[in-house]
């Protein structure tokens, strides 16, 4: 059912997420499905709506730096500057993941995605369940990526008894992701920020052609969103 994005239905759906459930919500680049990324039996879900497959690993949505220091196991210097510049925002980091995140989120790597969402309903919602949350595009796996509510009922139906309505996605594209190791930079999949912006922050980002998934949304037609 779609609800407005209200404080009083943010903090409803926060409360799905703190119970283990299953909410959609925007964010500036899609609409997405979310679930508690520290509860495995509530990312499972996610999988079974979307028919998502388990080797394609989610995006983990934080509202700060504390809740970042949750999610990963260490923060380089480099990673640090990128927040700073891009955060939030639609920029993506690849991080050594810490233990409190399920293997079926990061499917089975020893690496989480992780970015700070700049949408406001995307932020109160994180803020007001209190937890990180793992979230793809709000579709079945596949199909459009949707960048509004409408998009997400017409797709999903009755899977979801929760969808807050925040309007159209104003930027429609999905993140840029990079992968830091150490001082080195990976550009694993193209997105709202330009990589001539990142490489001015943080130097030299390396592209190389890749052979096996290491993020989200580097499989085939994962992402087509259209905002029109």
């Amino acid at each position: 059912m779609i609800y407005p994005a209200k404080d009083t239905f943010i903090h409803m759906a926060a409360q799905a997420l703190q119970q283990g459930n299953v909410v959609a919500f925007p964010t500036e680049t899609v609409y997405g499905l979310g679930a508690n990324a520290l509860n495995a039996e509530a990312v499972a879900k996610i999988f079974e709506i979307k028919q998502r497959p388990f080797f394609d690993p989610l995006i983990v949505h934080v509202d700060s730096l504390n809740m970042v220091q949750q999610v990963v196991a260490t923060l380089p210097d480099i990673a640090l500057r990128c927040m700073e510049a891009f955060w939030p925002g639609p920029l993506t980091l690849v991080l050594p993941k810490s233990n409190s995140i399920p293997e079926i989120v990061t499917a089975g790597l020893d690496t989480v995605a992780v970015r700070m969402p700049q949408h406001e309903v995307a932020q109160k919602l994180i803020q007001a369940s209190g937890v990180p949350i793992a979230a793809p595009s709000a579709n079945p796996f596949g199909y459009l990526s949707p960048t509004t509510a409408e998009h997400v009922a017409k797709q999903l139906g009755d899977k979801v008894d929760i969808i807050l309505d925040g309007g159209k996605c104003p930027v429609g594209v999905e993140s840029t992701i990079i992968k830091i190791e150490r001082d080195a930079i990976t550009l694993l999949r193209h997105g709202g920020i330009p990589l001539e912006e990142i490489e001015a922050v943080a130097g030299k980002v390396n592209i190389i052609k890749h052979t096996q998934v290491e993020a989200p949304g580097q499989l085939p037609y994962h992402y087509a969103p259209k905002t029109k």
